[in-house]
């Protein structure tokens, strides 16, 4: 082989080891992005601050400490009752892991609602639900759109009412979040948004649960946008 030759190969196989070590390679054992209502119990490390002020006990089964919400969590005065009787039906029941949960599956639907994802949409929304998403997805499908949902924060997620009706949980979060939401038609000409503009939504889910259910995750079954009055500059669907 002509030095030059061979000096070439070297450096290749240089690069191509380099680069495995940067990236690394993909064998097919990947895993899923998981559901993000079922964290194994080793990822739940949320906890009470040391020293704060004791009042109903969110993040366990009996009055205590108050839960060490994150910077972007609140949690509303009319839901700690009921979050209180979710915890004591429920002993797995943690309301900041809820919350980092529910952070996750909004991005997870909005995201795989702008796709037209059904496989990623069902597992997490409650058949009705499903239905309104996929009569949309379906729509767009027909006339040849195109979505597309950038989330850049969520600024707050707020618990705003929980109830324990017999041994179904209900919890409803009101998601403030920063994003760019646009929609194309088929000829790729923008409908609305502005790919360029970062727009603020406003939108309120409710989840459920059995807490008698061996299964830990949660479904979403309602979904209202507070300040979006044309259809088609919804997040999602109201349903």
């Amino acid at each position: 082989m002509p030095a030059d030759l061979l000096i070439y190969a070297l450096v290749a196989a240089g690069l191509v080891f380099w680069l495995r070590n940067i990236l690394g390679t993909r064998h097919g054992d990947e895993r899923d992005r998981p559901n993000p209502f079922t964290r194994p119990p080793e990822e739940k490390t949320a906890k009470a601050a040391p020293g704060e002020a004791t009042g109903v006990g969110l993040a366990g089964l009996e009055p205590g400490p108050t839960p060490a919400l994150e910077r972007n969590m609140a949690i509303a005065a009319p839901a700690q009752t009921g979050l209180l009787d979710i915890s004591r039906a429920d002993r797995s029941f943690d309301t900041v892991e809820f919350l980092r949960g529910a952070q996750d599956a909004f991005v997870m639907i909005v995201e795989a609602f702008a796709r037209g994802d059904r496989e990623a949409l069902q597992p997490l929304l409650a058949e009705p639900v499903y239905q309104a998403f996929l009569g949309v997805i379906q729509d767009r499908e027909t006339t040849g759109q195109k979505a597309s949902v950038e989330i850049h924060a969520i600024r707050k997620a707020e618990i705003v009412s929980a109830r324990l009706d017999r041994r179904d949980a209900y919890i409803t979060v009101r998601f403030i979040a920063d994003e760019t939401n646009i929609l194309r038609d088929a000829a790729d000409m923008l409908l609305h948004g502005n790919p360029d503009r970062v727009t603020e939504t406003i939108d309120v889910w409710t989840f459920v649960r059995d807490t008698k259910s061996r299964e830990p995750g949660w479904l979403l079954i309602e979904t209202s946008d507070e300040d979006a009055s044309d259809r088609a500059q919804k997040t999602v669907p109201d349903a």
